[in-house]
């Protein structure tokens, strides 16, 4: 008897400011896994039943956590993270998903939380200073992914054995985590929606699945 066939997702994009559209267009290319992708803007719509995983977008995470809170959807994305939804954030998403955060603006940062690490807000400079790199790690396979950085983070600590590093690159002559795991929780300080490379989204779409399948 012929396996049946593994069931494509629906994936929610967070779409309060930022990099959302790239993010939705990119898995909609991706038609043997994703089921539909929409934007997430209001609280019934993250508290849709057949919503399978979720994505924070890049953008400027203070403004980003300043409308969530605004529109009530701080705690629901807390509680989504909580209760172990798999989730990704990239960029401004992963400052969003850490527990601390350094190099905030006046007043500091309001913060979902989850990941175990501390980050550090544009770690490489500003807009002016943004570059793409080869990089190489067990979430890319054999092939270098060309990773697009914008006023990216990196991790400053890690603060639990349940975070596993993916990525790292140089910074001052130090190797830096860019993108991490921790059980359900992807975070990227890279931006893999703005390049015409899927791997990292069907990496967090095999990953969702997996989680999925365990609950």
């Amino acid at each position: 008897m012929t396996a049946p066939a593994e069931r494509k997702l629906k994936i929610g994009v967070l779409a309060l400011q930022g990099a959302f559209s790239e993010h939705v267009n990119l898995l909609k290319r991706i038609q043997d896994e994703v089921s539909d992708a929409v934007l997430i803007k209001t609280q019934s719509e993250l508290e849709d039943p057949s919503l399978d995983a979720l994505i924070l977008p890049g953008g400027e995470s203070t403004s980003m956590a300043l409308v969530a809170e605004r529109s009530g959807l701080m705690e629901p994305l807390r509680k989504w993270v909580k209760g172990g939804r798999p989730v990704w954030g990239t960029c401004a998403g992963m400052i969003l998903l850490s527990n601390a955060a350094n190099k905030t603006k006046i007043g500091g940062q309001s913060l979902i939380g989850g990941l175990d690490v501390t980050v550090q807000r544009n770690a490489f400079g500003t807009q002016l200073d943004s570059f793409v790199e080869d990089l190489s790690g067990p979430l890319f396979g054999p092939t270098p992914f060309q990773a697009v950085f914008i006023r990216a983070p990196i991790i400053d600590t890690i603060d639990s054995d349940a975070v596993e590093v993916l990525v790292t690159v140089d910074h001052g002559g130090k190797q830096v985590p860019v993108a991490v795991r921790q059980g359900s929780i992807l975070a990227t300080a890279f931006h893999p929606e703005l390049t015409h490379d899927d791997r990292v989204h069907r990496y967090f779409l095999d990953m969702a699945r997996k989680t999925i399948n365990k609950v």
